[in-house]
């Protein structure tokens, strides 16, 4: 078998590459990576694990159609931000070319191969009005949704689910993932190749460059260890908003499972996330990070952010009934492999700013 991961020099590729390798010794992986994403020069030393990396830019046609040919592609490219298209690093332009004009390039890519593909989407293609105003109120240090009063189909204690209304606005970030999934089911449908969606919460772990808007977790922590401001940001500055982590080997191990099953019968597009069990809010996380490392303090910013949302919380039982997948990392786990990350490298969220 060979397998084509897209942004492999990224946390999530190389950490899916190197986790595929190792538990598949016959497999061969080789990724692609435009290098652009700070942080993924540190990840070029694939090779030393028997991976062959490609320098390119699934936005480009003839970069892709010049790869060797792969039995399955896993698209772990694209521009991860919500915000993208609206700061300063990334046109509107830039985030439908990458997240949505690459996912035509790779669909093409499959089509010629007859390649299977696993689409790595996000929590972000879930409605933004109806999640921003959900009814919450504080428990502990955390909101907590009020769910005798809510009424929205997919979503329970467990989280949201699969489920859960799509309707605009979603973010264009949201949206250019969310069109993807479409050409991708269509694609495979009309050209008979395996299409797999994992729609994913936060991932986090050590090596990942992680900023305020994404990879919050690896953010906070190196931050706090660093010294660097931190704030509360919106929702009355309190940081009681709530997000949940898994580590991408959970996902790596069920990547395996989907490129091991040849049948077509389980659900084309599965959360995958920590779900409740390993949710915490900032001000949980804070805690965490004093405990850890000592007390600092952290500014309170009512300010809010678009598309900024007070409670996600993904619902992975459709990975675990149809699949038999478990998270096996728990949130402690892996905020511990990053602080001794940080602790190992104080510098690394300055050094990657340069």
């Amino acid at each position: 078998m060979k397998v084509l991961i897209t942004g492999i020099c990224g946390f999530v590729g190389s950490t899916l590459a190197r986790g595929i390798k190792a538990a598949k010794l016959e497999v061969e992986v080789f990724g692609v990576d435009n290098l652009m994403r700070l942080g993924s020069e540190a990840n070029r030393d694939l090779a030393q694990d028997g991976i062959r990396v490609f320098y390119g830019d699934i936005r480009c046609p003839s970069d892709v159609e010049n790869l060797p040919a792969a039995d399955w592609v896993i698209a772990a490219a694209a521009n991860p931000n919500v915000l993208a298209g609206f700061d300063i690093r990334s046109s509107t332009r830039q985030l439908i070319e990458h997240n949505l004009f690459g996912t035509v390039n790779l669909l093409e890519y499959c089509r010629q191969h007859c390649a299977g593909l696993i689409f790595l989407s996000t929590s972000r293609v879930y409605a933004f009005r109806p999640l921003s105003r959900l009814p919450l109120e504080a428990v502990g240090r955390r909101f907590a949704p009020r769910f005798p009063e809510i009424s929205f189909a997919g979503l329970s204690a467990a989280g949201i689910a699969e489920d859960f209304s799509t309707s605009p606005p979603v973010s264009l970030y949201g949206a250019t993932k969310l069109a993807s999934e479409t050409l991708a089911l269509e694609y495979g449908a009309a050209c008979g190749f395996p299409v797999w969606i994992n729609r994913c919460g936060v991932l986090a772990g050590a090596g990942q460059f992680g900023t305020a808007e994404q990879g919050i977790f690896s953010f906070w922590v190196h931050a706090w260890h660093a010294g660097l401001p931190l704030r509360y940001l919106g929702f009355g500055g309190q940081g009681f908003q709530v997000r949940d982590a898994f580590h991408p080997d959970d996902l790596a191990a069920f990547v395996l499972k989907q490129m091991d099953y040849s049948g077509s019968d389980r659900p084309p597009i599965c959360n995958l996330s920590g779900g409740i069990t390993n949710s915490m809010s900032l001000l949980e996380l804070s805690d965490w990070c004093e405990n850890r490392f000592g007390p600092r303090e952290v500014i309170s910013d009512g300010r809010e952010r678009p598309f900024d949302i007070p409670w996600v919380v993904l619902d992975s039982s459709r990975a675990t009934d149809a699949w038999g997948w478990e998270v096996n990392r728990p949130i402690a786990s892996i905020l511990t492999e990053i602080a001794c990350h940080a602790e190992e490298n104080p510098d690394w969220l300055q050094s990657r700013q340069t």
